[in-house]
């Protein structure tokens, strides 16, 4: 899972039928601390997320199999999913040991 800021969305008038009726959002990564951290990536709705707000991104094929209810055995396009809206993170001292 990633922390990560939705700035944008994509548009596509041709596109893979799994993506169907779906939004596509543009999110960058963040650190916990809320600064920018590697490539932007795109990732597929789940919680009508818009641009600016904070999200939590599963980034991993079978988890988004599992939300899709997908079979292990039958394809899937989509590897990334917003999967929550963040509304707040809290970052204790003891997080590191």
């Amino acid at each position: 899972m990633k922390i990560c800021r939705v700035i944008g969305t994509v548009v596509g008038t041709v596109h893979q039928h799994d993506f169907d009726a779906l939004t596509l959002l543009l999110c960058q990564p963040l650190t916990a601390e809320g600064k920018r951290r590697g490539k932007t990536l795109i990732a597929a709705d789940r919680v009508q997320a818009g641009v600016g707000d904070k999200v939590l991104v599963l980034s991993e094929g079978n988890g988004c199999r599992q939300l899709w209810g997908v079979d292990l055995e039958a394809p899937l396009s989509i590897r990334s999913a917003v999967v929550g809206i963040i509304d707040e993170v809290s970052i204790t001292e003891d997080a590191g040991r």
